[in-house]
C-alpha cells in the first residue's frame, strides 16, 4: 500500500528532513514507486507538486528536497497503485476548494464495493482511483451538512471522524486531510506521529544517511508534529495510533482526539 506523511507546526517549518527519508521508500528502500505528491500551505494558498514517477528518482522530488519551503501544514503521499493506472491524475494528494479554503486529501489503503453506498451527485473524480472518489464523497457530505459556512472545530472533527468510520467499512482506510489551519488524521491500520519541542535533540533517518540536530534548526518555542505511516527515525519515540483513532492537530498540538476505547 501507499505511505503518508504530514506536518503540523506552530511556525513556518520546512519538512526536508522527513521528506528526504520518505522519498527513498518510493522505489529504493520501499515498493511505493507509482508516483508521489506533496502540498505545502502558505496562509490560505497552497502549492502542490505531483509526479507519477518514483519519488526516489524523481527530479521534481529532488527540487522539493533542495528547496526548503516553509509551511505550518504539509501533506505528502507516495503511491503503490492498486486502483487506477499510474498517471498524474491518480497521483495524491488531491486538492479541492470548500468554504473558501484549499482542502488537501491523501489516502492509504484499498476499498471495494463502496460505489453505490458512497456515491456523489455534484463532486466528480478526475481520475480512476478509489481515493479521489472517496475524497469527493467527503466533500459532498460536508457541503450537504454544513452548507457554505465552515462549522466550529469540534463539530467538524466529529463529522470527519464519523465519515471515516463509514468509509472504513469498505476496506483499509488510513487518511490525512488538511485545510491549512488543521491537519486531520484517521487510522485504520498504520499511522504514527511524533511531536518535537524543546529540549530538541538529534535524529537520524532510517532510509538514508541523514542526521539533523534540531536544536540547531529551531527556537525554544517551536512545536512541530510529524505524522507518517511508518516511523522515519529509529532513535525517537513515535506514538502509534490505534485502529479507529482520529486526531486533529493545529499548530503542532493535538486539539481534538477520538479513540474507540
Amino acid at each position: 500500500m501507499c505511505e503518508l506523511l504530514a506536518m503540523s507546526a506552530n511556525v513556518p517549518t520546512d519538512i526536508v528532513f522527513s521528506f528526504s527519508g520518505l522519498i527513498e521508500r518510493g522505489g529504493k528502500t520501499g515498493p511505493h514507486k507509482d508516483g508521489w505528491g506533496i502540498t505545502f500551505y502558505e496562509g490560505k494558498g497552497c502549492r502542490t507538486f505531483r509526479d507519477p514517477l518514483p519519488s526516489a528518482t524523481s527530479r521534481v522530488a529532488r527540487l522539493v528536497k533542495e528547496y526548503p519551503i516553509k509551511s505550518e501544514a504539509v501533506i505528502c503521499h507516495i503511491r503503490q497503485a492498486n486502483v487506477g493506472k499510474v498517471s498524474l491524475e491518480n497521483t495524491h494528494p488531491f486538492v479541492r476548494q470548500l468554504w473558501g479554503r484549499n482542502i488537501t486529501f491523501a489516502h492509504n489503503g484499498q476499498l471495494k464495493d463502496y460505489q453505490d453506498a458512497l456515491e456523489t451527485s455534484w463532486h466528480e473524480a478526475v481520475g480512476e482511483s478509489d481515493s479521489e472518489q472517496i475524497f469527493c464523497f467527503i466533500l459532498e457530505q460536508l457541503m450537504n451538512k454544513f452548507g457554505r459556512e465552515k462549522p466550529q472545530t469540534e463539530e467538524l472533527f466529529k463529522t470527519l471522524t464519523a465519515l471515516c468510520q463509514t468509509i472504513n467499512q469498505y476496506g483499509v482506510f488510513n487518511t490525512i486531510l488538511s485545510d491549512g489551519e488543521f491537519v486531520f488524521c484517521y487510522c485504520d491500520t498504520k499511522l504514527h506521529w511524533i511531536t518535537r519541542r524543546a529540549p530538541f535533540g538529534p535524529a537520524k533517518l532510517i532510509d538514508t544517511e541523514m542526521l539533523v540536530d534540531f536544536k540547531e534548526e529551531t527556537t525554544p518555542n517551536d512545536v512541530v508534529t510529524i505524522i507518517a505511516t511508518q516511523p522515519l527515525t529509529d532513535d525517537e519515540s513515535w506514538q502509534k495510533m490505534a485502529k479507529g483513532e482520529a486526531i486533529l492537530f493545529k499548530l503542532g498540538e493535538v486539539i481534538e482526539q477520538h479513540t474507540n476505547n
